[in-house]
């Protein structure tokens, strides 16, 4: 069971117009996850981030984030790896949470460098897969095998909120719960 006090998100290119280019996760999907992830960071108080690549008019983070999560700071990246971005790190590194949660397209590129580089950094990280879209099945299943050989952990939405809420009947549990079913709902 995670500690919900280590515990701390950061979705990367989340945004119109990329979202839809991923092969392994249909848009859809990855809207839905995003909502209900935003959701439960809401209701569980889970600090949130947010990068994006650069794109031509500014970033373009999803809806299903931004409206959810006005406060998340949004960084824009020059590069690859949130990671590597000086005010993303520091943003991450500033909390005392060493439980990071990635998500993010391409799962080949921002999640997987960030994840490593992360890992190298001394954080815990787990890599939410329905969260995450790759350009391929291979690319991507090659991706997550780095991840893991460099001890990092994949699993879902619905696998990592309910690592943290293990009582379902509290009035957490309970919103938590009947936030889970949007994974089976289409995105609003």
């Amino acid at each position: 069971m995670l500690d919900l006090s280590t515990v701390q998100l950061h979705a990367a290119d989340l945004q119109d117009g990329i979202v839809g280019l991923a092969a392994t996760n249909p848009a859809s999907t990855l809207r839905r996850s995003a909502q209900v992830l935003a959701d439960m960071a809401r209701l569980l108080d889970i600090p949130v981030t947010l990068s994006a690549a650069p794109r031509p008019g500014g970033p373009a983070v999803i809806a299903e984030l931004t409206e959810r999560l006005p406060e998340a700071p949004l960084f824009v990246r020059s590069g690859p790896c949130a990671w590597d971005d000086q005010a993303v790190r520091q943003a991450i590194t500033a909390r005392d949470r060493r439980n990071l949660v990635l998500c993010g397209v391409l799962t080949e590129v921002v999640v997987l460098h960030t994840a490593l580089a992360a890992i190298e950094a001394g954080f815990t990280v787990q890599v939410l897969i329905d969260a995450c879209g790759g350009m391929s099945a291979r690319t991507e299943e090659a991706a997550l095998r780095q991840i893991e050989a460099a001890g990092g952990r994949v699993t879902s939405v619905a696998g990592f909120i309910s690592d943290l809420v293990r009582d379902f009947t509290t009035p957490t549990g309970r919103q938590a719960v009947s936030g889970l079913h949007g994974l089976l709902a289409p995105a609003h």
